[in-house]
């Protein structure tokens, strides 16, 4: 049985996190830390949880008698973390923060993106969980670098549910104002473009073309749907085998024939990719969920992986498509 501990623990990917943990038959969680929550039950802030955990919160943080750690916590605060404490040998740590995720000679954390890195993350002590939109769109032009088919500029647009923005209200997620609304952000700028940079020119090193990222705030609560377009001037039945090759022994990635709807994958860990071409123009559309495929979900699977467990255990989630 493998004993995890979370901190940050009251977030929207903790909560996801736990509810994941608490039903994997190879995991007992030991303790979940929320310094502002400390002593009161996790049902308090997570109340989905109600019949499936009687956990309270914990200000503890007892690494010794725990196997894996995961981080929930806010950009900057696992780095304080790390530096801060001393971490047994033999514990293994999965961080869902943006801390770790770029690589640099001081970092040991391999960014743990599966379709990516699998073999990597098979052999790692700690591992840095992609962003959502990180995901959602590297997994859409990942089978492109490892071609070295990526030799034009890329247009991005990803419209993301609110719960991308955390837990604390803020201007832009209260749902009067997000409700019959959308807008964009950070276009052009958004953080995750360097791991996606990263993820492609990691698989083709001549990648050296612009990404223009356009992010968008959704009136909905969860879920990401990316569309990426760039010039492509191979067919589109190549195109296809090239992506069913590259994700057919990978268990959440699916090539499918019809442009998917977000729906099809909310509360899963699934990725749905579909290929359209239009004379050299080739459009990619990607879904996931958020909270799952683009933070908790593949932070178990990353987990599976690092305890050589079948990778999709505890992950057989069902969507809420009709």
């Amino acid at each position: 049985m493998i004993k995890a501990g979370i901190i940050g623990g009251a977030g929207y990917t903790a909560g996801e996190l736990i509810r994941l943990l608490v039903n994997h038959p190879d995991v007992e969680i030991v303790f979940i830390n929320s310094n502002s929550n400390a002593g009161n039950r996790v049902t308090s802030v997570h109340a989905g949880l109600y019949g499936e955990t009687d956990l309270r919160f914990s200000h503890n943080i007892p690494l010794n008698e725990i196997d894996v750690l995961f981080c929930c916590t806010a950009h900057g605060d696992t780095r304080k973390f790390m530096e801060s404490h001393v971490l047994p040998e033999k514990l293994k740590v999965i961080d869902l923060s943006a801390d770790y995720r770029l690589a640099s000679p001081d970092n040991r954390f391999v960014y743990g993106l599966p379709e990516l890195n699998r073999r990597a993350t098979c052999a790692a002590a700690c591992v840095a969980n992609p962003g959502c939109f990180a995901t959602c769109i590297q997994l859409a032009l990942l089978p492109l670098a490892k071609h070295l088919m990526l030799t034009n500029d890329l247009h991005i647009h990803a419209i993301t549910g609110s719960t991308g923005a955390g837990v604390k209200p803020s201007e832009t997620s209260h749902f009067s104002w997000r409700n019959d609304n959308v807008s964009i952000y950070k276009p052009f700028t958004h953080q995750h473009l360097d791991e996606i940079r990263q993820g492609l020119t990691g698989l083709q090193r001549s990648f050296h073309h612009d990404i223009w990222f356009i992010p968008v705030r959704g009136n909905f609560s969860r879920g990401i749907f990316a569309t990426v377009y760039t010039k492509c001037k191979v067919g589109q039945d190549e195109l296809q085998k090239i992506y069913e090759d590259y994700y057919d022994d990978h268990s959440f990635t699916f090539i499918v024939d019809k442009s998917p709807d977000l729906k099809q994958v909310t509360n899963t860990n699934k990725c749905l990719l579909h290929l359209h071409k239009k004379g050299d123009m080739l459009l990619i559309t990607s879904v996931i969920d958020n909270l799952l495929k683009g933070a908790s979900g593949q932070a178990v699977h990353n987990m599976n992986l690092m305890f050589n467990l079948e990778e999709t255990v505890g992950l057989h989630l069902k969507s809420g498509a009709f």
